[in-house]
């Protein structure tokens, strides 16, 4: 019983609205000038498995929670950071609050916390805000030893 939901996404590159769905295969790209996507969803304990372990590039998982300062901190940090890395990662953030099998599985004991998930394994945790510049560094050098998807 799998719905698909859709987010809209602005492209970067030349302004035109695209419906990305939450989960799917491949990349995202622009309808109009075929450019990559940032890719952003929201998953909970019910479509975990599709919309992360699924997906065939790493994700970047926020574990946050609706009353924590630093957690609205990094949103936009995060955001910019899939904006940049666009057809590289997917972002998609989890509300402990709402999800806590989510939090129960990934021992979160700060929000705060980051993964980047390859294929469903963790390569990567890191708890804490940090500034945009330092998220990019982290996450690419998190996929910088994987295999990539489709490539070769």
């Amino acid at each position: 019983m799998s719905t698909v939901q859709a987010t809209n996404v602005t492209c970067p590159h030349c302004g035109r609205k695209n419906r990305v769905p939450v989960a799917a295969e491949g990349r995202p790209r622009c309808g109009n000038c075929k450019q990559p996507l940032p890719w952003t969803a929201d998953a909970g304990d019910d479509d975990f498995t599709e919309v992360v372990e699924r997906a065939t590039v790493p994700v970047v998982v926020d574990l946050w929670a609706t009353w924590c300062g630093p957690c609205r901190m990094v949103s936009p940090a995060l955001e910019k950071v899939a904006a940049d890395l666009a057809g590289e990662i997917k972002l998609v953030k989890v509300d402990i609050d709402k999800n806590p099998r989510l939090a129960q599985r990934f021992e979160v004991q700060a929000v705060p916390t980051l993964l980047v998930l390859d294929k469903g394994q963790t390569i990567a945790r890191q708890a804490g805000a940090a500034p945009a510049p330092v998220l990019r560094r982290w996450v690419e050098q998190s996929i910088a030893g994987r295999e990539p998807a489709g490539k070769g």
